[in-house]
């Protein structure tokens, strides 16, 4: 089919209402980044994943505006004998989609699947001597050294979430993601109504009990006042602004930054910042495989990056869209630092790139750099990385895929012949890369780290260190030195931070800030 031709049937079916709608049913129609790859929000880093977690699943803890854990499936909490000892309890009434009670024993088997995959989990878990349910509401967390943090890590809003899910699921092999969606939370996913790189629909949860507190961010009440709530795969940035302005759409989560100024002029559309601390690129590396398993090749791309070039490439010229100078920390939070920034701020200079390249041992072999086409900001960023990598003399192929097909292919760790790769770029949201206890691309913990699998024993002890740190000075301090330390070993390389715009019918109201959260959002 020719793209003018497929894009004129997706703007018509688009148009076409569907049968819900002609029944009166209340739906809002969302544009996501792309498409709902895997529905396991313990399996995948994928933000589509995380976001289809917190409609679907529930949390012991959410997270007020202030980035605060707050109970949220709990009826209470209290920390005993000296911070070993954390008592959770239930709020009474809570079910799971399948009408089915939530259980204490549900809740501590969604921890354990958890905390064997997530990275602040894995902090958790090495502290947890026990966790055990005297009863049905009550989950006894026994540890065997303080952690302060534990609220914190149960709460957090990066991939991967904690949520909680029965028993007979969460205790399934966690090497394998889960394919049912049976969940605890606001919505339940309608896999009779998905097609994939089309549709994803989500139906209210008539049962679900709500908390009487105001809503902030996954904190309070998460009142759901529409019946469905549909994701609308588009992959063309003009076909989805075209069909928000005329209504046919909701809610566009990222604009492409070129139509950005088009929607802000449009009748009947409102855009806003989501959150000051917007989203930080990234250049990730294959740890496993020549030429990267070389850290002195790895610290040579540096002298070859000027993140304003991403950030242009993403966000266009307007300045008030993004920041470079963005270092492992995301800027204007307590742990950001200057140290060591000179590697990414010196002079740019190619040729002396070249001669590190040479002097690091580089033998020609093949660089695959995976190049979704379907979002248009990862797409921007794989351009750039292949122009620059072919200026610096590498053996480069790019692979064009989508963003499904590299979300499965990075967990192949082998050379780019047996289906590996070597450089991806992806985007993660600032509030992931505050501290280093939910940092994913700052891990150095080898085979256990998310793809790229970076070793570096030396973060991984400033690490534990700033999890038993006195106070944010010393937390400070020692985020400094694993700065320095990841100008040395180089888990990734930061390419600078866009400040997230999204778009969205004016007539809708009471839209949360952070990730997209479909509660409290009214139609009027």
């Amino acid at each position: 089919m020719q793209r003018r031709s497929f894009l004129a049937a997706a703007t018509a079916s688009l148009a076409a209402p569907h049968v819900a709608r002609a029944q009166g049913a209340r739906v809002l129609r969302f544009v996501p980044d792309a498409d709902l790859a895997i529905l396991d929000p313990t399996w995948v880093t994928a933000y589509q994943t995380r976001d289809h977690g917190f409609m679907v699943y529930d949390t012991l803890f959410g997270q007020d505006q202030a980035y605060t854990p707050q109970p949220q499936m709990l009826e209470g909490h209290s920390v005993e004998n000296n911070g070993l000892l954390w008592r959770l309890v239930l709020r009474p009434g809570l079910a799971f989609h399948d009408g089915e009670r939530v259980l204490a024993k549900d809740a501590a088997a969604s921890i354990r699947r958890w905390s064997k995959r997530d990275v602040y989990g894995q902090a958790l878990a090495a502290a947890i001597d026990e966790i055990t349910t005297p009863d049905d509401r009550t989950i006894l967390i026994r540890l065997k050294s303080p952690f302060p943090l534990l609220a914190d890590a149960l709460s957090k809003t990066s991939p991967m979430m904690c949520g909680v899910m029965p028993a007979r699921i969460a205790e399934a092999d966690p090497t394998k993601p889960i394919t049912d969606p049976t969940g605890s939370g606001p919505f339940i996913y309608d896999a009779t109504e998905r097609v994939a790189g089309a549709r994803v629909v989500y139906r209210k949860n008539e049962k679900y009990l709500p908390r009487q507190e105001a809503p902030q961010r996954t904190a309070g009440g998460k009142v759901v006042n529409f019946d469905r709530v549909e994701w609308t795969i588009l992959q063309d940035p003009a076909t989805s602004s075209a069909a928000l302005q005329r209504g046919e759409i909701d809610w566009l989560y990222t604009p492409q930054a070129d139509l950005l100024p088009l929607l802000q002029k449009s009748r009947g559309v409102a855009t806003r910042v989501v959150v000051p601390t917007g989203t930080i690129a990234t250049m990730r590396f294959n740890q496993t495989q020549a030429p990267f398993n070389n850290p002195a090749m790895r610290r040579a791309i540096f002298g070859a990056i000027t993140q304003s070039d991403y950030m242009i490439a993403v966000n266009g010229d307007d300045r008030a869209r993004w920041n470079d100078g963005v270092g492992y920390f995301c800027p204007n939070t307590p742990m950001a630092s200057p140290a060591g920034m000179a590697a990414l701020t010196g002079p740019r200079d190619l040729e002396k790139v070249k001669r590190d390249i040479a002097a690091a041992g580089y033998k020609g072999e093949k660089v695959l750099l995976m190049a979704p086409q379907d979002i248009a900001s990862v797409k921007a960023l794989a351009e750039v990385t292949a122009d620059i990598l072919k200026r610096i003399g590498l053996n480069l192929e790019v692979a064009s895929m989508d963003w499904a097909s590299s979300l499965s292919r990075r967990f192949k760790s082998g050379t780019p012949d047996e289906g590996g790769w070597s450089i991806f770029q992806t985007s993660w949201a600032g509030t992931d890369h505050i501290n280093p206890a939910g940092h994913v691309f700052l891990r150095g913990n080898g085979k256990d780290a998310a793809p790229g699998w970076p070793s570096s024993p030396r973060i991984e002890q400033l690490r534990a260190d700033w999890l038993q740190a006195d106070g944010v000075a010393a937390q400070r301090k020692i985020a400094e030195q694993i700065q320095l330390q990841a100008f040395e070993d180089v888990p990734y390389i930061p390419l600078g931070q866009t400040i997230t715009t999204t778009a969205y019918r004016a007539d809708l109201s009471g839209m949360l800030d952070g990730l997209p959260l479909f509660w409290n959002i009214k139609r009027g």
